[in-house]
């Protein structure tokens, strides 16, 4: 499995941008390896984020290990700040 983190390439929010780019800076210099899935290329890239995040209105930045839901950008920053990025993301 791997990790895919889904997010939007065009946002309008500055917020969902800052957040989509720490997941991606964090990852790399961890060398955790990842993909990178933006949902605006393709509506079903879309649907699966919000299917696997169980949430049908769920926005980017969404992290999943394969098809296990791992968390949002909020879940994501709680695992750093208690590290236990590992465990977050089913490593």
């Amino acid at each position: 499995m791997s990790i895919k983190v889904f997010y939007s390439s065009v946002s309008g929010s500055l917020e969902m941008k800052k957040a989509q780019q720490k997941i991606f800076d964090v990852l790399t210099s961890k060398k955790i390896n990842y993909e990178a899935v933006d949902i605006t290329q393709e509506v079903k890239s879309k649907d699966l984020m919000r299917e696997l995040a169980g949430n049908l209105t769920a926005l980017p930045p969404q992290i999943c290990n394969g098809n296990n839901y791992c968390g949002d950008y909020k879940a994501f920053e709680n695992a750093i700040e208690e590290e236990t990025l590992e465990c977050f993301l089913k490593l």
